[in-house]
Protein backbone atom coordinates (compact mmCIF):
# COMPACT_ATOMS: atom_id res chain seq x y z
CA UNK A 1 0.00 0.00 0.00
CA UNK A 2 1.22 3.40 -0.82
CA UNK A 3 0.49 6.98 0.78
CA UNK A 4 1.34 10.41 1.50
CA UNK A 5 -0.73 11.68 3.64
CA UNK A 6 -3.48 9.95 6.38
CA UNK A 7 -6.29 10.31 4.25
CA UNK A 8 -4.12 8.04 1.42
CA UNK A 9 -3.18 5.82 4.29
CA UNK A 10 -7.06 5.70 5.37
CA UNK A 11 -8.42 4.80 2.54
CA UNK A 12 -5.76 2.00 1.65
CA UNK A 13 -6.28 0.38 5.42
CA UNK A 14 -10.39 0.48 4.22
CA UNK A 15 -10.00 -1.53 1.07
CA UNK A 16 -8.21 -3.67 3.33
CA UNK A 17 -10.59 -4.56 5.77
CA UNK A 18 -13.37 -3.83 3.08
CA UNK A 19 -11.28 -7.56 1.76
CA UNK A 20 -10.41 -9.09 4.79
CA UNK A 21 -14.56 -8.60 5.44
CA UNK A 22 -15.68 -10.20 2.16
CA UNK A 23 -12.83 -13.26 2.88
CA UNK A 24 -14.28 -14.26 5.88
CA UNK A 25 -17.96 -14.53 4.52
CA UNK A 26 -16.27 -17.49 2.49
CA UNK A 27 -14.36 -18.90 5.23
CA UNK A 28 -17.15 -18.46 7.81
CA UNK A 29 -19.71 -21.51 6.12
CA UNK A 30 -16.47 -23.70 6.08
CA UNK A 31 -16.24 -23.16 9.70
CA UNK A 32 -19.72 -23.80 10.89
CA UNK A 33 -19.75 -26.74 8.66
CA UNK A 34 -16.17 -28.04 10.52
CA UNK A 35 -17.52 -27.24 13.88
CA UNK A 36 -19.10 -29.89 15.89
CA UNK A 37 -20.48 -27.67 18.35
CA UNK A 38 -24.26 -26.24 17.35
CA UNK A 39 -23.63 -23.80 19.59
CA UNK A 40 -20.59 -22.97 17.66
CA UNK A 41 -22.20 -23.48 14.76
CA UNK A 42 -24.53 -20.90 15.44
CA UNK A 43 -22.44 -18.62 16.41
CA UNK A 44 -20.48 -19.07 12.71
CA UNK A 45 -24.04 -18.24 11.59
CA UNK A 46 -24.93 -14.97 13.14
CA UNK A 47 -21.53 -13.53 12.97
CA UNK A 48 -21.95 -14.18 9.01
CA UNK A 49 -24.78 -12.01 9.36
CA UNK A 50 -23.15 -9.32 11.31
CA UNK A 51 -19.97 -9.49 8.82
CA UNK A 52 -22.43 -9.15 5.67
CA UNK A 53 -23.57 -5.80 7.76
CA UNK A 54 -19.95 -4.75 8.16
CA UNK A 55 -19.28 -4.90 4.08
CA UNK A 56 -22.72 -2.30 3.69
CA UNK A 57 -21.55 -0.08 6.74
CA UNK A 58 -18.01 0.01 4.91
CA UNK A 59 -19.73 1.02 1.93
CA UNK A 60 -21.17 3.74 3.49
CA UNK A 61 -18.49 5.06 4.54
CA UNK A 62 -16.54 4.78 1.18
CA UNK A 63 -19.79 6.75 -0.10
CA UNK A 64 -19.62 9.06 2.86
CA UNK A 65 -15.68 10.64 1.99
CA UNK A 66 -16.88 10.41 -1.83
CA UNK A 67 -14.12 6.93 -2.40
CA UNK A 68 -15.48 4.08 -4.14
CA UNK A 69 -15.61 0.70 -2.84
CA UNK A 70 -12.97 -0.62 -3.92
CA UNK A 71 -10.70 -4.11 -2.34
CA UNK A 72 -6.67 -4.53 -1.44
CA UNK A 73 -6.18 -7.89 -1.02
CA UNK A 74 -5.64 -8.71 2.75
CA UNK A 75 -2.59 -10.77 3.03
CA UNK A 76 -2.85 -10.96 7.04
CA UNK A 77 -6.64 -12.25 6.23
CA UNK A 78 -5.36 -14.70 4.14
CA UNK A 79 -2.48 -15.96 6.52
CA UNK A 80 -5.02 -16.40 9.30
CA UNK A 81 -7.86 -17.87 6.84
CA UNK A 82 -5.56 -19.96 5.82
CA UNK A 83 -4.75 -21.49 9.33
CA UNK A 84 -7.93 -22.36 10.05
CA UNK A 85 -8.18 -23.92 6.60
CA UNK A 86 -5.51 -26.48 8.02
CA UNK A 87 -7.55 -27.06 11.41
CA UNK A 88 -10.16 -28.21 9.52
CA UNK A 89 -8.11 -30.32 6.86
CA UNK A 90 -5.65 -31.51 9.19
CA UNK A 91 -8.45 -32.77 12.40
CA UNK A 92 -11.69 -34.56 12.34
CA UNK A 93 -14.94 -32.82 13.85
CA UNK A 94 -14.15 -33.38 17.79
CA UNK A 95 -13.86 -30.83 20.70
CA UNK A 96 -10.71 -30.24 20.31
CA UNK A 97 -11.29 -28.73 16.72
CA UNK A 98 -13.93 -26.71 18.06
CA UNK A 99 -11.00 -25.36 20.33
CA UNK A 100 -9.14 -24.59 17.64
CA UNK A 101 -11.74 -22.89 15.51
CA UNK A 102 -12.34 -21.10 18.14
CA UNK A 103 -8.90 -20.15 18.68
CA UNK A 104 -8.36 -19.46 15.02
CA UNK A 105 -11.99 -16.96 14.93
CA UNK A 106 -10.59 -14.88 18.05
CA UNK A 107 -7.39 -14.29 15.73
CA UNK A 108 -9.73 -13.07 12.94
CA UNK A 109 -11.42 -10.77 15.46
CA UNK A 110 -8.54 -9.49 17.02
CA UNK A 111 -7.09 -8.32 13.97
CA UNK A 112 -10.47 -6.90 13.04
CA UNK A 113 -10.68 -4.57 16.18
CA UNK A 114 -7.07 -3.31 15.55
CA UNK A 115 -8.28 -2.32 11.78
CA UNK A 116 -11.25 -1.30 13.20
CA UNK A 117 -9.91 0.47 15.98
CA UNK A 118 -7.64 2.23 13.52
CA UNK A 119 -10.25 3.01 11.07
CA UNK A 120 -12.27 4.91 13.71
CA UNK A 121 -9.19 7.26 14.86
CA UNK A 122 -8.36 7.62 11.24
CA UNK A 123 -11.70 8.84 10.78
CA UNK A 124 -12.15 11.22 13.76
CA UNK A 125 -8.93 12.87 12.55
CA UNK A 126 -9.90 13.30 9.46
CA UNK A 127 -12.67 15.44 10.33
CA UNK A 128 -15.23 12.54 9.30
CA UNK A 129 -17.58 11.78 12.16
CA UNK A 130 -20.28 10.35 10.83
CA UNK A 131 -17.79 7.67 9.49
CA UNK A 132 -15.77 7.03 12.77
CA UNK A 133 -19.35 6.62 13.90
CA UNK A 134 -19.69 3.46 11.74
CA UNK A 135 -16.96 2.02 12.13
CA UNK A 136 -16.81 2.41 16.01
CA UNK A 137 -20.53 0.78 15.58
CA UNK A 138 -18.39 -1.69 13.80
CA UNK A 139 -15.76 -2.07 16.20
CA UNK A 140 -18.16 -2.27 19.15
CA UNK A 141 -19.94 -5.46 17.42
CA UNK A 142 -16.53 -6.90 16.81
CA UNK A 143 -15.75 -7.12 20.35
CA UNK A 144 -19.08 -8.77 21.23
CA UNK A 145 -18.20 -11.47 18.48
CA UNK A 146 -15.00 -11.89 20.73
CA UNK A 147 -16.49 -12.03 24.22
CA UNK A 148 -19.08 -14.53 22.38
CA UNK A 149 -16.20 -16.99 21.12
CA UNK A 150 -14.65 -16.67 24.39
CA UNK A 151 -17.60 -17.97 26.32
CA UNK A 152 -17.91 -20.56 24.06
CA UNK A 153 -14.62 -21.34 24.69
CA UNK A 154 -15.07 -21.68 28.46
CA UNK A 155 -17.68 -24.20 27.80
CA UNK A 156 -16.19 -26.38 25.12
CA UNK A 157 -12.26 -26.42 25.91
CA UNK A 158 -12.43 -28.52 28.96
CA UNK A 159 -14.54 -31.21 26.81
CA UNK A 160 -11.38 -31.31 24.77
CA UNK A 161 -9.08 -32.11 27.91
Amino acid sequence: MKFGNLHELFIGELKDIYDAEHQITKALPKMKKAASSSDLQKAFDEHLKETETHIKRLEKVFDMIEEEAERETCDAMEGLISEGEEIIEENKKSDARDAALIAAAQRVEHYEIAGYGTLRTYAQLLDYPEAAELLQQTLDEEGEADKKLTGLAEAINPEAV
